[in-house]
């Protein structure tokens, strides 16, 4: 019974192919960090019920300011976030955090099966941390545990900024195809797959080093939740600040029409659609992304201290 229990237990967890696989890609995937991250930072493991949760930190040492706490898309980590860190962490902390259950450098030790699942994840993770409140930055993905968390949450965030964030509807038989197609032009040449790159409105694929990482992201089996859609009565209950930036070309929604639904359905939301950007809005306009999440988030702590004084 107790060997039959912990066959389904690994079974549970997201995992490489092979332990030599995941060797590959983490070398890969931290040689990159190395090379790319902009600032001074710092690394922690921290405990949680699910494993232990990698944690880059960047940004002015001995700062009280609620930090930015960074939530990537599925399939990615804290990597993604190299074009975005240097200016969100000017004036504030930036905690960068791999979720355990991707192909990044957490560990995962026990499954994580169910959304409420993720929204513990985070909320032990900031606890480990000591972060009282934050700012937090969701894309895809790691928007909707950044909704998820709230629900659960609801006065840990300081504001939410939403990167074309998931849980705003269903996963789409389009939206997988992108993912598909463009997942298999990774390994094309890479003149092609700079063509590629604006044919499928992922600018993803001008990155270079993409191939050697894509390769070791299928050598990878996630087990994590799959995306599920809020409902009306739960987004109406979103009390924190939200700025939701959706790409005008997105292949997860129609933007301008879930633009519509969240000014609708949200309390206190700004939204924003990026003309030319899809799903891929990120990389599209990292400089877009830093300049509207820093100004959102300064303006929310400058509309607290003015309440509280």
């Amino acid at each position: 019974m107790v060997h039959a229990y912990h066959k389904k237990m690994t079974a549970e967890l997201s995992s490489f192919r092979t332990d030599a696989d995941r060797a590959r890609h983490l070398a890969v995937l931290r040689d990159l960090i190395d090379r790319r991250w902009p600032v001074e930072r710092t690394e922690t493991d921290v405990p949680t019920s699910f494993g232990t949760t990698h944690v880059f930190r960047s940004g002015p040492a001995g700062s009280t300011a609620d930090p930015f706490v960074l939530l990537a898309g599925s399939g990615g980590g804290s990597l993604m976030w190299t074009p975005h860190v240097a200016g969100l962490a000017r004036e504030r902390p930036v905690l960068a955090l791999d979720l355990i259950g991707e192909p990044a450098l957490s560990t995962q030790t026990a499954p994580i099966s169910t959304p409420a699942d993720l929204s513990r994840w985070l909320t032990e993770t900031l606890d480990a941390l000591g972060v009282r409140r934050a700012h937090l930055v969701g894309c895809s993905y790691g928007g909707w545990i950044a909704l998820l968390h709230h629900l659960d949450d609801p006065g840990r965030a300081a504001s939410i900024t939403l990167l074309d964030a998931g849980g705003f509807g269903r996963v789409t038989r389009r939206f997988m195809a992108w993912i598909i197609v463009t997942g298999l032009f990774m390994f094309a040449p890479a003149p092609l797959r700079h063509r590629a790159a604006g044919w499928f409105h992922n600018s993803t694929l001008l990155d270079d080093s993409i191939p050697k990482l894509a390769k070791g992201t299928f050598t990878f089996r996630p087990r994590l939740p799959r995306l599920t859609p809020l409902t009306d009565d739960q987004l109406s209950r979103i009390q924190a600040p939200v700025l939701a930036v959706f790409g005008e070309r997105s292949q997860l929604y129609d933007a301008e029409a879930t633009a519509a639904r969240v000014r609708d359905r949200m309390p206190d939301v700004r939204t924003l659609v990026v003309p030319g950007a899809g799903h891929d809005l990120v990389m599209h306009s990292p400089d877009l992304v830093v300049e509207r999440t820093v100004a959102f988030a300064r303006a929310v702590d400058e509309a607290r201290a003015t309440d509280e004084a």
